[in-house]
């Protein structure tokens, strides 16, 4: 079966440069408006262990659906206003929780995304407008505000699944690591060659891993950062993220923050961990095992 054009057309936007200037003063707002990074981190969804807003739309996206079903009924204005008007309030919060995931994006999906919002945007107005029309008690104008709100938030939800799917924002970007390492013990490097308090990158079987040195001791993850595959190896190793006594990796991309000893998400937008290597030293032999490998 064949791809439908919107699929085709998506991809063009993917690469459509001329959107950048744009991109790039949403971009400026949102990290203007933004600013705390607890807010950030809530936002992303790294205390749900995963974004938030495609939970979030929920809520508008299924006030409007049943609004529109009420709208086909008789004598079902003033509940389906109560929806619509309803959908229109719920949007502010799934959008701010949509452009914190946006702005940590690549280009492509910032592109994509831009297009998204849009439709979303005038979706949300069309429904607002389709209230006041609710309220000035002119029905029939109202539903058809309505139905071609719903449909322009249809648009923006195809998008979003593009975004999501084809193009993998908020997917764990590590989830396979596990799946191309062989289990039990592997001899990485000599513990002599790790330098001292430093990230080093290190491969094994053709997947990197970043290694920190702390006297005998050796913690190691996976290089792959699981937010959008950015290489934790050259990133910064950070002692105060947050987590007291704990060091700490930065990504080099996009900014997320794992802590070395847990893998655990320090900092987003990163909301799943990453893969955490156990370690022991053998006749000075550094040998690591990731658990459930395999």
């Amino acid at each position: 079966m064949r791809e439908l054009r919107i699929v085709k057309a998506l991809e063009a936007v993917e690469r459509e440069k001329r959107l950048d200037p744009l991109v790039e003063k949403v971009a400026g707002v949102v990290d203007a408006v933004l600013q705390p990074r607890a807010l950030r981190d809530l936002l992303h969804g790294v205390p749900a262990g995963h974004p938030l807003h495609p939970v979030m739309v929920l809520v508008p996206t299924g006030a409007w659906i049943s609004a529109a079903l009420l709208d086909l009924m008789p004598g079902q204005e003033r509940p389906a206003r109560t929806l619509v008007g309803a959908g229109v309030l719920a949007v502010a919060p799934s959008a701010l929780a949509g452009f914190a995931d946006w702005s940590a994006t690549h280009e492509q999906q910032k592109r994509t995304g831009l297009v998204h919002s849009a439709a979303n945007l005038v979706g949300t107005a069309l429904y607002g407008a389709s209230y006041l029309q609710r309220l000035r008690g002119r029905q029939t104008s109202a539903k058809v505000l309505s139905f071609a709100g719903l449909g322009a938030v249809g648009l923006g939800g195809f998008i979003g699944g593009h975004l999501a799917y084809r193009q993998a924002v908020g997917a764990n970007h590590a989830e396979d690591v596990p799946h191309l390492v062989s289990p039990g013990w592997h001899e990485v490097t000599r513990l002599d060659a790790l330098p001292e308090g430093e990230l080093t990158g290190l491969d094994l079987d053709g997947q990197p891993l970043v290694a920190l040195r702390r006297g005998d001791e050796v913690e190691v993850l996976s290089s792959v950062c699981s937010h959008l595959s950015g290489p934790l190896s050259e990133g910064e190793l950070v002692t105060d993220a947050g987590k007291p006594g704990e060091a700490c990796v930065s990504c080099p991309w996009h900014d997320s923050v794992f802590s070395m000893r847990t893998g655990e998400v320090v900092h987003g937008p990163a909301t799943s961990p990453q893969p955490r290597f156990d370690t022991r030293v053998v006749d000075g032999t550094v040998e690591v095992r990731l658990p459930d490998a395999g």
